[in-house]
């Protein structure tokens, strides 16, 4: 792990950012300045990740200088709403790329950023347990920009592909999630809504361990999926792993 200490500053949202050129996850370093005592909010970047980590175990392909590898450390109630905190994330990427870019990207709900019908960003929200009244959530956000070469299995991902200043983006994106994650859902569900790229697609979804199928149908106050099931059922999923039916 080496860091670069002349890029450990006050990134745009007034919060101190630490940067590696290389560290293996960005969110395992951020627990790790979290034991060592510092103390939220912090932004941890990375030039590459060797283990960038997604949701339920997977990895995440993090080369050198091709992505965004970030962690906002933030402070917040141990009873913190992770569909919410994940949705802000989203949003926030959503928006710093629209301004900054010509891009128009859509989101996979609940935590991928697609463009193109190609992957381009995951994010991954952990809390660190540690029995008081608040706690920190590490928001892990990973965003190809000029990634090109993926390894075999990665088929569906790609990149935003923009002549846009990595600094650029990363300030952008961390001033939006600042203000949102402090926000009632309210004041972005609709713009979530607007980019989802589910609604009115058959998707398949797990219950149970069980696949099932269903048509998504819409996307509620609390940022649940609402679906509508091959036997006329309504169920709203508030988490789980989803894929859009292959036609």
């Amino acid at each position: 792990m080496e860091q670069d200490s002349k890029i450990t500053a006050e990134s745009p949202g007034g919060i101190k950012t630490v940067y590696y050129k290389s560290i293996d996850s960005t969110n395992t370093q951020a627990k790790r300045l979290l034991k060592e005592g510092k103390k939220p909010p912090f932004l941890v970047v990375a030039g590459q990740q060797t283990a960038g980590r997604g949701r339920q175990g997977k990895s995440f392909f993090s080369p050198d200088k091709t992505g965004i590898y970030m962690s906002l450390v933030i402070e917040e109630d141990k009873n913190t709403d992770f569909v919410k905190m994940t949705a802000a994330a989203a949003v926030s990427v959503c928006m710093a790329i629209e301004a900054l870019t010509d891009k128009k990207p859509e989101i996979k709900w609940v935590n991928d950023i697609f463009l193109d019908e190609k992957k381009i960003c995951g994010i991954l929200c952990e809390s660190v347990i540690d029995g008081n009244s608040s706690v920190p959530v590490i928001i892990g956000i990973g965003l190809n920009v000029t990634t090109s070469q993926f390894p075999d299995g990665l088929e569906n991902a790609g990149s935003l592909s923009a002549a846009v200043s990595h600094s650029a983006l990363t300030g952008e994106i961390t001033k939006n999630l600042l203000r949102l994650s402090k926000s009632d859902i309210s004041a972005f569900i609709d713009y979530y809504r607007n980019r989802s790229m589910l609604i009115g697609k058959e998707i398949v979804f797990f219950e149970n361990g069980k696949e099932c199928e269903a048509l998504a149908v819409g996307i509620d106050e609390n940022c649940a999926l609402t679906v509508k099931t091959k036997s006329g059922e309504i169920k709203k999923l508030s988490s789980g792993e989803i894929t859009v039916r292959q036609k």
